[in-house]
């Protein structure tokens, strides 16, 4: 007969926690093995009054939370389990998880073997008692990064070598973590569909950040068949400071120049500076929002 080695325990395979300049929201972005309990976990946790929303982008949940310790009022079948504090200390986050039944237990010990994850600690548990679990993860920085005009009428298509580069880059220093191609405004330059992409990476101190931006820049340089490619990145916890330019971007003409003084206000940093700045300037607001970047 075949073996299960743990049969009681569905491992993610990666958990990384992004945090905002005073520390005081974290996004945690969960790497599922299966989708469904990650459903069950966010229709609990979502409950918890630390938690402002949760989102699921392909095989991540994620879950944007204050900064702090709540109580949580957990009862069975309709708020089973919850986070009940994420703090931030000395360049890490411990997220405390609680259920009923083992359920905070059983949230750690799935969690505890993910990519991302450095130690873990559980309480006791079993029958009706509250159990609890901890599990501690590097603070990271978003690193967003905007790209378009890499290819031609003939040849490649952007938004495949952006992701093909973003998995090549990938490393524990800058963790790929999305990918959303942005529906721009029709314009006579455009190659066939016009449209631009955005990565999404969650990063590990400054040096991590640099050197996969020159990587990144290194390979578009590298393999576009466009002279006219643009990048631009931006470290944050959004790209909020260009939601009225990516609207801009999305319903009419802008000029380059008018792109470059975006980018220079904004506090953008410029890699290539090809007409593609335009719309890559363009993808920075619609980070990690796949669904609704595609439209016009």
């Amino acid at each position: 007969m075949v073996q299960i080695s743990d049969p009681y325990t569905v491992p993610y395979q990666a958990i990384y926690a992004v945090g905002n300049e005073d520390c005081s929201l974290v996004e945690i972005i969960e790497f599922s093995n299966c989708y469904g309990g990650s459903a069950w976990a966010r229709y609990h946790y979502k409950k918890s009054p630390l938690i402002r929303g949760t989102r699921v982008i392909g095989n991540t949940t994620r879950y944007l939370t204050e900064v702090g310790e709540c109580d949580l009022v957990l009862e069975p079948s309709y708020a089973a389990a919850g986070i009940r504090s994420v703090v931030v200390h000395d360049g890490v986050v411990a997220v405390t998880y609680a259920g009923l039944g083992g359920g905070g237990v059983g949230a750690t010990t799935c969690r505890a073997g993910a990519n991302g994850v450095h130690r873990y600690d559980l309480s006791e548990s079993g029958g009706g008692k509250v159990g609890s679990g901890t599990i501690v993860l590097p603070l990271r920085s978003r690193l967003i990064v905007g790209i378009d005009d890499t290819d031609s009428k003939e040849v490649g298509a952007t938004w495949c070598l952006a992701h093909n580069i973003a998995c090549t880059v990938d490393c524990d220093s800058a963790r790929y973590l999305s990918h959303s191609i942005v529906q721009l405004h029709p314009v006579p330059e455009k190659t066939q569909n016009c449209v631009s992409t955005v990565l999404e990476f969650a990063c590990l101190g400054d040096g991590g950040v640099n050197d996969v931006l020159v990587q990144i820049r290194d390979l578009l340089t590298e393999y576009s068949v466009s002279a006219e490619v643009g990048m631009v990145s931006l470290t944050g916890f959004d790209g909020s400071a260009l939601v009225d330019y990516g609207r801009a971007c999305k319903s009419g003409v802008l000029t380059r120049e008018y792109a470059l003084e975006c980018a220079r206000n904004c506090g953008v940093d410029v890699w290539l500076n090809g007409n593609g700045v335009i719309g890559a300037l363009g993808a920075i607001p619609y980070v990690a929002t796949p669904d609704e970047s595609v439209m016009l």
